[in-house]
């Protein structure tokens, strides 16, 4: 074993004692073995020293797993796990079981994702789990302009295939939400991240539909047709929202909601299969928002070159 007498009784001692193994000396043997151990009194098994075993369909869930974070822009976790996924590898071809099946089984499609530069993203990785102070540039993508903050990030989200920086904002002395895809420039600063409540937290980021923050003080009704009201009635728009099968076979659904951008976006989507019932305010934006829509769609103009 390459080592000295005492050595090796204190690593039998360690493993008696810290480890709870039966190691006994055995004559037969001529050495120490690892002893048997009763079950119920009536069956024998072998004892498991403490550590990582895997069956086979948990040496699958990891890969797969993997494969699906590192899809994740920008390749999260990929150059960290790469070691623990050779590791696996290597026991499954020990075991003549296939790992490329996963890689030609499975498919993950992103849909509207935005190029995220991975330095933006670790630095806020960083600067969100140590709890320091980020200086950043961010371009405001609705009206095209920069601004320089300090800010103390809180959570990252991944959201609809983007992420997103939650922060409390120096600047302007409230909440803020920063894409990370957005943002020109990310330095970690050495002052401490103002800490908040999570409680406060999730009022503000959670309670309203969307990305866009804020406590909800409104409740949108939207009704489904019978013909869409079957895939309707098994989504989750929000944790609070409210479903109900109405006589006529159409769904009825209310949800909590702050700012009207996003949930006008996901009403357009459904065009025909869907009406906003409640509040006129709502109902009024999506009109204006599909009357605008048909304008583009008037009989296009026949043009004569001059």
């Amino acid at each position: 074993m390459e080592c000295s007498w005492p050595t090796i009784k204190r690593a039998l001692k360690k493993m008696r004692d810290e480890l709870g193994a039966p190691v006994r000396y055995d004559k037969k043997h001529d050495g120490y073995i690892l002893d048997r151990v009763q079950d119920n009194e009536t069956e024998e098994k072998h004892h498991e020293l403490p550590g990582l075993w895997f069956t086979v369909s948990e040496l699958h869930a990891l890969l797969t797993v993997h494969e699906l974070i590192s899809r994740m822009q920008p390749g999260l976790l990929r150059d960290e796990f790469a070691l623990v996924r050779q590791r696996i590898e290597s026991i499954m071809e020990k075991q003549n079981l296939a790992t490329n099946e996963i890689f030609r089984r499975f498919r993950f499609h992103s849909v509207g994702a935005r190029p995220c530069p991975s330095d933006n993203f670790h630095a806020a990785a960083n600067a969100t789990l140590q709890r320091y102070q980020l200086n950043l540039r961010y371009l405001d993508r609705a009206n095209d302009t920069i601004s320089d903050r300090i800010v103390s990030p809180q959570r990252l989200i991944y959201y609809r295939e983007n992420w997103y920086l939650n922060t409390w904002c120096h600047k302007s002395n409230d909440f803020r939400t920063f894409a990370l895809d957005r943002i020109q420039q990310l330095d970690i600063l050495e002052e401490k991240a103002l800490e908040i409540d999570e409680q406060q937290l999730d009022s503000y980021y959670s309670s309203a539909f969307g990305i866009f923050s804020g406590p909800a003080n409104k409740t949108a009704t939207l009704r489904f047709t019978r013909e869409r009201a079957r895939w309707i009635a098994a989504e989750q728009w929000h944790p609070d929202q409210q479903g109900s099968w109405l006589d006529d076979g159409s769904y009825q659904l209310c949800l909590p909601y702050s700012d009207s951008r996003e949930l006008i976006l996901d009403i357009l989507r459904y065009g025909p299969d869907v009406e906003v019932i409640a509040p006129e305010e709502l109902r009024q934006e999506v009109k204006s928002k599909l009357l605008e829509t048909l304008g583009h769609y008037q009989p296009i103009k026949n043009i004569k070159n001059k």
